[in-house]
Parts: structure tokens; C-alpha cells; sequence
């Protein structure tokens, strides 16, 4: 695709994160010619003691100011969101807001059921240690991040990393693991709105969002979207060793998916 016809980027960083989490994705990006864009969710630039009130933003909020920033571009962008972020790209997918999402082990939207135990017992063990957290704080925890998120990262590396979590808003995490109990259905994605062609990539070893459960993503979509599962993998597929060649995959996807859409017109009433 030429350099000159490339649209800008938005890359969403996940729960308890910021956009320094794109900072290797981004150099790979950035060098093939993308002008990229990494903002910041609401409140997750004030380290670990954000205001109280982080607690009650809903994954709409965030999909809200998300949409002023891609209406201040002036042009559709391409939307890379990795784990919660890949959820938030769906979201905004479906309004019409995206030429083409990546999704880095993307949180599922209202109504994908869990394919392993693992996502089962984690929503229900934050479900009865806390009861209803909507509205709290949720803080990083360094042994579910080095265990689960981090744990293809060397200690230092892993450390370093963890340093740089924040708090996460109760209600957001709510709407993504609990789901079934969430009446606003705030994480919902319409699938036949979505109609930008979507690549979803997840690592084999991945427990947050497992192989199985990205699937399941990528078959809402079904022709319009890609799966693809990378061995030896686990969450943080956008910082883990081999990072680059998956930021690669991804940028070759991305030229092709480009190309094609360009040369033909968007299909309607896809279910």
C-alpha cells in the first residue's frame, strides 16, 4: 500500500496500563510509515493514586473519549488494542469508527462465554473477595501480573514493567469479567456493525484471554476476520521477546487488509 495512502493509528493500551505499554509495538509501526497515536484512558496518567472517581468510569466512558479523539484526526483510523483496548476497539468498530481493528489478546465482548476454567473461577473469586466493586478501585496485584500477564518476561524486565501499573476503574473491570450480571450490557458489540476487517492475535499460553476464547471473538465476524495463534506467547504479546516479529504479522496483515478494502466497496447487511 503506498506510504502516502497510510491512515493514521490509535493504539488502546489494557486495564491497569498506559500507552507506554506501545512504546516497541509503535517503533515498528512508526517505521513502517504510520503515524501513530497512543492516547491515554481516562485517569490512568495519574500513577497510583488516581481519584476516587476512576472507579466509576464504564468501558463506555472510555469508548466516548476515545471517539472525540478519532473525530479530531479527521480521517478513519486503524485501531490496535491489546487486551481490555482490544475490547474498546471493537466497541468502536461498530461505530463506524475504525478502517480496520488489531486485536492483541482482546477482552471478550457481552456474550462470549469463557472457554476455560481459569476465566470462570478468576471473575468469580474478584466476585466474592469483593462483592459488588463497582465503583472502587481495583489495584494491581505484582502475583496475578507476574503470573498471568508479565510471565513471559524476564524478573528484572517484569519488575520494571509492573512499576508502571495503575489502578483500574471497578466498574470497567465489572462490565468485562462480569458480564451476565451487567443489565446496561456496556461491553456489548452489535457484530454485524462491525464490518472493518478485523485480525485478532493471541499467544498460545495466554490464561487472561485464552486461545479458545479469541476464537470465539473472531467467529462473531466471521469472514471479516482473521485468527491467528502465536506459540510460546502468553498476555503481554506487545512487550514479550519476539514482540517484533508480531508487530510484523501484524503490519503485513494490515498492507493486505488496506489494499483490499480499497479496491472494493464496503458489503452491506452483513449479520
Amino acid at each position: 500500500m503506498p506510504r502516502q495512502k497510510r491512515p493514521p493509528v490509535v493504539m488502546i493500551h489494557g486495564a491497569f496500563c498506559g500507552p507506554w505499554s506501545f512504546e516497541r509495538f509503535a517503533e515498528s509501526f512508526a517505521a513502517a510509515g504510520y503515524k501513530v497515536h497512543a492516547p491515554v484512558l481516562r485517569h490512568h496518567d495519574c500513577g497510583r493514586e488516581p481519584p476516587a472517581r476512576l472507579g466509576r468510569v464504564s468501558l463506555t466512558d472510555y469508548a466516548d473519549d476515545l471517539v472525540e479523539l478519532i473525530d479530531r484526526l479527521g480521517e478513519t483510523p486503524v485501531l490496535v488494542g491489546h487486551s481490555m483496548g482490544g475490547l474498546l476497539a471493537q466497541m468502536l468498530a461498530a461505530k463506524g469508527k475504525a478502517r480496520a481493528i488489531v486485536l492483541l489478546a482482546p477482552s471478550a465482548p457481552w456474550g462470549v462465554w469463557p472457554s476455560t476454567l481459569f476465566e470462570v473461577a478468576s471473575a468469580q473469586t474478584l466476585l466474592f473477595a469483593s462483592g459488588d466493586y463497582r465503583g472502587t478501585l481495583i489495584q494491581p496485584s505484582f502475583q496475578i501480573a507476574a503470573a498471568h500477564s508479565l510471565d513471559k518476561l524476564g524478573a528484572a524486565e517484569r519488575s520494571r514493567v509492573y512499576a508502571r501499573f495503575v489502578p483500574e476503574s471497578g466498574q470497567a473491570t465489572f462490565e468485562i469479567m462480569s458480564w451476565s450480571f451487567d443489565m446496561r450490557r456496556a461491553s456489548y458489540v452489535r457484530a454485524r456493525d462491525v464490518t472493518c476487517p478485523v485480525l485478532c492475535m493471541v499467544g498460545s499460553d495466554d490464561k487472561i484471554n485464552p486461545p479458545a476464547t479469541v476464537s470465539r471473538i473472531a467467529q462473531r465476524y466471521r469472514g471479516r476476520a482473521v485468527f491467528e495463534e502465536f506459540d510460546g506467547h502468553s498476555h503481554w504479546l506487545l512487550g514479550e521477546t519476539g514482540c517484533e516479529r508480531i508487530a510484523a504479522r501484524a503490519l503485513g496483515w494490515l498492507d493486505a487488509a488496506l489494499s483490499s478494502s480499497a479496491a472494493k466497496p464496503a458489503s452491506a447487511g452483513l449479520s
